[in-house]
């Protein structure tokens, strides 16, 4: 049964989104196309990304819990996260936005960007011996970069609110994931290569991998959206 509990989680994950899909409200379906968009490119530089620290040891899934069907050194179940969480963060967005009608962090978003991004870059760099938090936070601070300076994303707002919702079940599912209430970790990691610092079980540099996995999914999904429907 312990083999089950990571395809549990990606099942739990997208469970309810996909099943709120189809209310009449929001009509998370109706933008299924530039969400697939989003997901494929993030996929892309994801999939590859996991398949080369995983070779390399950065991290790795522990056997007790997945099927034990692999591809390029990741478990299925792995193949399907990247399916699930985004679909379900993508579905958080959009509600938020659907409900919340006024961009409350739409003022905040420009000084807030810029904040983080100084701060990771200071870090990666200070820690560039370290290859998971110097890719990931120098990642991140490129990706912000790109967003206030060049795209001028008005969207910025919208996406720290959904993303500060999606902390919530993110906390949850990777609380498991790295061996919150379970005997071993899911998911384990070299702590030679991150910052050491835990959020319960959850290590520090996964709070920015999210943010910057969910920046490029929603980049491209708010560009498909643009362009098929001309609604943003």
């Amino acid at each position: 049964m312990e083999h089950y509990y990571y395809l549990g989680l990606d099942v739990f994950s997208i469970a309810f989104p996909l099943a709120a899909s189809f209310e009449r409200r929001v009509q998370y379906w109706r933008k299924w196309r530039g969400l697939f968009t989003g997901i494929g490119v993030m996929a892309l530089v994801f999939l590859a990304w996991d398949a080369i620290f995983t070779a390399n040891g950065v991290w790795g899934f522990n056997p007790r819990y997945t099927l034990g069907l692999r591809f390029l050194h990741l478990p299925i179940e792995e193949w399907l996260f990247f399916f699930t969480i985004p679909y379900s963060c993508v579905f958080l967005y959009e509600v938020m936005r659907h409900f919340v009608k006024r961009d409350v962090l739409g003022r905040f978003a420009r000084p807030l960007s810029i904040a983080l991004m100084v701060a990771l870059l200071v870090v990666g760099l200070w820690h560039i011996d370290r290859i998971y938090t110097a890719v990931t936070f120098l990642c991140t601070a490129a990706m912000l970069a790109l967003h206030v300076f060049v795209l001028k994303s008005p969207y910025l707002g919208r996406f720290y609110l959904g993303y500060a919702i999606s902390l919530i079940p993110f906390f949850l599912v990777n609380g498991i994931l790295t061996g919150w209430l379970l005997p071993e970790p899911i998911v384990w990691y070299d702590n030679a290569e991150n910052l050491g610092i835990r959020m319960n079980t959850i290590p520090l540099e996964d709070s920015m991998y999210l943010l910057f996995f969910l920046l490029l999914t929603i980049t491209f999904y708010e560009r498909a959206l643009k362009r098929e429907h001309g609604d943003q």
